[in-house]
C-alpha cells in the first residue's frame, strides 16, 4: 500500500497538547477532534488538510501526556501517516494501536519541506519526495504491525481475528 499526499511540516517537540489542545478533550468524537487538530501552531491546518496528506516533523513528536486523542485527531483529519526524526514512545504505541502509520526517518525529514508531495510505501518503508526526487528508507513495520494498521487499529484487528477463528 502506498500513501501519498502534501506535506505539513512542523518542528521539534510537538507535544500532545499542541496536536489536540486540552480544552477539546471533553469530546471523543474523531471528527470533532480533527476540527481542532494542530490549531495552536497552525490555525489553517484543519481547513487545509486533505485526505492522504502527510505530517513531517522533527524530534520527539507526540511528547507530553499519553492521551490517545492526539493520534486520533491526526488520523481523523485525513493525515495518512507521520514521518519524524523521533517519536515519544507512548505516542508511537497509541498511533499503531489506532491504525496511524508513523515512520522514523531523520534523512527524509531533512529533505522534505511544507507543501512537498511525498509518497510512502507501507510494505517496505520507502519514502519518496516527489517534489525533489529524493528517496529515503525508513524502517519498515514488522508484518504483525502492518496487519494492525491495515485493519484500522488494534481493536479492529482483534475483532477480525476472532471473527475469522
Amino acid at each position: 500500500m502506498k500513501l501519498e499526499g502534501k506535506v505539513f511540516r512542523y518542528g521539534n517537540n510537538v507535544d500532545t497538547d499542541v496536536i489536540i489542545p486540552a480544552r477539546y478533550l471533553n469530546n471523543s468524537d474523531p471528527a470533532a477532534l480533527a476540527a481542532h487538530c494542530m490549531e495552536d501552531i497552525d490555525t489553517g491546518f484543519a481547513k487545509n488538510v486533505k485526505q492522504g496528506d502527510i505530517i513531517v516533523a522533527g524530534s520527539n513528536f507526540g511528547s507530553g501526556s499519553s492521551r490517545e486523542h492526539a493520534p486520533v485527531a491526526i488520523k481523523a483529519s485525513g493525515i495518512s501517516c507521520v514521518i519524524a526524526v523521533s517519536f515519544a514512545r507512548i505516542f508511537y504505541r497509541n498511533s499503531i494501536n489506532i491504525g496511524l502509520p508513523i515512520f522514523t526517518c531523520p534523512a527524509a525529514v531533512d529533505s522534505i519541506s511544507s507543501g512537498d508531495i511525498t509518497e510512502v510505501n507501507m510494505a517496505n518503508g520507502k519514502i519518496v519526495n516527489k517534489s525533489n526526487g529524493k528517496e529515503f528508507q525508513a524502517e519498515k513495520f514488522p508484518s504483525f504491525m502492518q496487519e494492525i494498521i491495515k485493519a484500522g487499529g488494534l481493536i479492529s484487528h482483534i475483532k477480525r481475528r476472532f471473527n475469522n477463528a
